[in-house]
């Protein structure tokens, strides 16, 4: 696992683009295919094509039309996949969705109370979750009614450990923004900037170091990594809010078109 940058699409994904362009027909040869993608033999495709009444000049003017349409209109890649993926991910999340909005107590930034929660996935040696910090200071005074449940996940160095241990006891002192705060403003982690950044916070340090070697701590830690590869997260940042995952440090205006998003549903 790593730092996440914006992803881009790739070019293997091309099968996620044969979705229904028009007609029932196209809509059930993409299912089928898709379905194909993941380990259906080719007998059993050709028994499913069989039973919908579509013989093998029918699947070819069907697979004909396809591809045509791709070549002439190759700019809906993007939004096929996008789509797919959001599927997939709502598959996901939807049945993970307590363990992921339930924080650790206190670990939460923005409106404790409120209606709409982002899941942030985050480890304070990330350089992308550093670049991401003013824009969600930004999401959080523009949107008053937002609950943001930071899921510390110390992947990248062996110094993030102890980082995370240590906001999860800032967090139980009732002080875990500011030392959110304090951790990206400073220097990497480290021994020294770790403690820098508890006593700017007003950690009782003697306190802090107790609470975060217990074993508590450590089951949240594990907690948040099983989430992680559960969702397929690899590196951070990554979001959850609503039916969405979004990985990466990705424009402010994409988390808010999200934030919008699960606030209507």
């Amino acid at each position: 696992m790593a730092d996440t940058p914006p992803r881009r699409i790739g070019a293997f994904v091309l099968v996620a683009a044969l979705f229904a362009i028009g007609g029932a027909g196209l809509g059930w040869w993409y299912e089928n295919r898709r379905s194909a993608t993941v380990g259906i033999e080719d007998s059993q495709l050709e028994a499913s094509l069989a039973s919908a009444g579509i013989d093998g000049k029918q699947r070819a003017a069907i697979e004909g039309l396809v591809r045509a349409y791709i070549l002439e209109h190759p700019e809906v890649l993007p939004e096929a996949m996008e789509r797919l993926q959001q599927r997939e991910s709502a598959a996901q999340i939807a049945p993970m969705r307590g363990a992921l909005e339930t924080p650790f107590p206190g670990a939460v930034l923005g409106n404790p109370n409120g209606k709409v929660t982002l899941v942030e996935f985050t480890d304070f040696a990330c350089t992308y979750c550093r670049q991401s910090v003013k824009a969600l200071e930004g999401l959080i005074a523009r949107n008053p009614d937002l609950r943001v449940v930071v899921r510390e996940l110390p992947i990248i160095a062996p110094e993030s450990a102890p980082a995370a241990r240590m906001a999860l006891a800032a967090a139980a002192q009732g002080k875990y923004p500011a030392y959110h705060q304090r951790m990206f403003e400073g220097p990497r982690p480290s021994e020294a900037s770790i403690a820098a950044a508890a006593g700017a916070a007003g950690l009782d340090m003697a306190a802090a170091r107790t609470f975060a070697a217990r074993s508590d701590v450590d089951d949240e830690l594990k907690r948040n990594l099983d989430l992680a590869r559960q969702l397929g997260v690899n590196g951070t940042p990554a979001w959850v809010i609503g039916e969405r995952l979004i990985h990466g440090a990705v424009p402010p205006e994409e988390l808010q078109s999200a934030i919008d998003a699960a606030r209507k549903g």
